[in-house]
C-alpha cells in the first residue's frame, strides 16, 4: 500500500512540474525546450521532497517563515561588501523602528545564509562565451540551493551530502551580473513555484542610491562585460530618475572581463587587481575623451560587489587620470556602492511583509561556495583542482541538477589567500562571522 502511494504521489509531482513547465513556457512565451525558467521550474516541481540536487521542500513555504534566515548570493566573494553593509546596517531605532541609529544594528536578531558561487565564476564572462542560458541556469541554481536544505562536502572518498541547510524567508542578489541577467527569472520561478519570499537586487538599489546622491553630472557604472552589455545599469538610472522627477543623467559604462576574478584570487590571471583598475580607468577615460563624452564625470559606480573592494585604487588612479584629461572628471567623484541602499531596501522589505524574526537568532550565520567536483561524469579541470576555463565556458544549460559543482562549507581558512586578505581589511564583521564557522 505504502510503496502504491509513494508512486502515485510521484506520479503526480510529475504532472504537476510538466503542467507547471508549460504554464511558464507559454507565460514567458518562449519554446518549451530553449527555456530556461520553464526547465528549472519543471525540474524542481517533479522534486518537491528536496532530496534531489538543486531541489527544495515545497511543504518548507506552506508555513510561518518569520524566523527563517535570510538568502544572500553572489558568484563569489564580492557579495560580501553587500552582506557586511547589511550586518553594519544602524538607521532605525530597534525597539520602536523610528529612524535614527541606535547602537544596534538593525538586522542584530536576523540570521543569514550566505552563497558564494566560486566554481562557476567570474559569471560576467559566460554571456562573451555564447552561453547566456546557462549562466540564466546558474543563477536559478544558486536560488534553489537557498530554498532548499542540500549541501556537500568533497572528499577523496567522495561527497558526503548533508540536509541540514535551513530555507530563507527573503533573497538578496548581492551580485550585480545575477541581477541584470536573472532577476526576472528568478521572480517567474518563485512564482510559478508560488513560493511567498521577495527578492531584491543590487542593480535596483545603486540606481536608488545613484539618483539620491545629489549630484547633477554624467555617471561612470564600472562592472562586469555582461553588466555592462546588459544596459541594465543605464535602464535602472534612468527609471529611479524620472520616478523622482530629475532630469536624466548621461550614463558611461566600462566592463571589466578580469577585475572580479583577480580580486578572487584566480591565479590565471597575469595582472594584479591595482594593475586591472590603471588599465580599466585609462582605457575608459581615453574613450570618453575620444568620444567627446559629456563632462564632468562626478559619480562612479561600483556596478560589481567585488569592486568596492579595491575602491581606494579606484580613487588614487581617478585622482592621478584627472591631470591627462582636463575637464572630464569633476574634482570630487561620489563613489556610489549599492550596498547600502540594499541594506536600507531589505529592511524595507521585512517591515512591510511584516517579517522580522520573533526571537533573536538562535544560531550562526552559515556560509557556503561552490567547488569542483572531480567524480562528476565528463568534468575537466586544470592544476588548482577547479574547473577548467574551457569546460567551464562550454556548457550548455537544460540540466538543473548537474553536479559538476557542489555548495560546500565555506570558512576563513579555505578562501584564496589573497581573497581573505581583502575581506578581513575591509569587512571586519563578515570575517569574523567566517572565523567563527565550525
Amino acid at each position: 500500500m505504502k510503496s502504491l502511494l509513494r508512486s502515485r504521489l510521484v506520479t503526480i509531482s510529475r504532472r504537476l512540474g510538466v503542467l507547471v513547465f508549460l504554464g511558464v513556457a507559454c507565460a514567458l512565451g518562449r519554446a518549451a525546450e530553449t527555456d530556461v525558467v520553464a526547465h528549472v521550474v519543471a525540474y524542481a516541481a517533479s522534486h518537491p521532497d528536496g532530496v534531489a540536487p538543486a531541489s527544495f521542500r515545497a511543504a518548507d513555504y506552506q508555513g510561518d517563515l518569520h524566523d527563517l534566515p535570510i538568502g544572500v548570493f553572489d558568484s563569489g566573494i564580492g557579495g560580501m561588501t553587500v552582506f557586511e553593509a547589511i550586518k553594519a546596517y544602524d538607521a532605525h531605532n530597534n525597539v520602536t523602528g523610528a529612524d535614527g541609529a541606535d547602537g544596534v544594528p538593525d538586522f542584530a536578531n536576523e540570521r543569514f545564509i550566505y552563497l558564494g558561487d566560486q566554481a562557476n565564476m567570474p559569471y560576467g564572462n559566460y554571456p562573451s562565451a555564447g552561453h547566456l542560458d546557462f549562466l540564466r541556469e546558474l543563477v536559478q541554481r544558486d536560488l534553489l540551493f537557498l530554498l532548499g536544505r542540500n549541501y556537500g562536502e568533497v572528499t577523496p572518498a567522495g561527497v558526503i551530502r548533508h540536509a541540514d541547510k535551513p530555507p530563507v524567508k527573503a533573497i538578496v542578489i548581492a551580485c550585480n551580473t545575477a541581477t541584470a541577467v536573472g532577476l526576472d527569472d528568478v521572480r517567474a520561478a518563485l512564482k510559478a513555484w508560488n513560493v511567498p519570499i521577495t527578492v531584491i537586487g543590487v542593480i535596483e538599489a545603486g540606481a536608488h542610491a545613484t539618483v539620491a546622491n545629489g549630484r547633477t553630472g554624467s555617471v561612470a557604472v564600472f562592472a562586469t562585460v555582461a553588466t555592462c552589455s546588459s544596459e541594465a545599469y543605464p535602464r535602472a538610472i534612468l527609471k529611479a530618475a524620472a520616478e523622482k522627477n530629475l532630469p536624466a543623467r548621461p550614463v558611461y559604462q566600462q566592463g571589466s572581463a578580469t577585475l572580479a576574478a583577480a580580486i578572487e584570487g584566480d591565479a590565471s590571471l597575469k595582472q594584479t587587481p591595482d594593475q586591472i583598475v590603471r588599465a580599466e580607468v585609462k582605457a575608459f577615460l581615453d574613450r570618453c575623451q575620444k568620444n567627446a563624452a559629456q563632462g564632468p564625470i562626478d559619480t562612479l559606480v561600483f556596478g560589481c560587489t567585488h569592486f568596492p573592494l579595491v575602491s581606494a585604487q579606484f580613487l588614487k588612479v581617478l585622482t592621478e587620470e584627472s591631470r591627462t584629461h582636463p575637464g572630464l572628471l569633476a574634482t570630487d567623484v561620489s563613489l556610489v556602492d549599492p550596498a547600502a541602499t540594499t541594506a536600507l531596501e531589505l529592511y524595507q522589505t521585512l517591515t512591510t511583509k511584516k517579517l522580522w524574526a520573533t526571537h533573536p537568532a538562535a544560531t550562526a550565520d552559515r556560509f557556503f561556495m561552490s567547488v569542483a567536483n572531480p567524480r562528476a561524469p565528463a568534468v575537466q579541470l586544470d592544476e588548482t583542482g577547479g574547473l577548467s576555463a574551457a569546460y567551464k565556458y562550454s556548457r550548455p544549460a537544460g540540466d538543473p541538477g548537474r553536479e559538476d559543482t557542489i555548495v560546500a562549507p565555506l570558512r576563513a581558512d579555505n578562501l584564496p589567500a589573497s581573497s581573505a586578505a581583502l575581506v578581513r581589511d575591509h569587512l571586519v564583521l563578515t570575517w569574523a562571522d567566517l572565523r567563527a564557522q565550525p
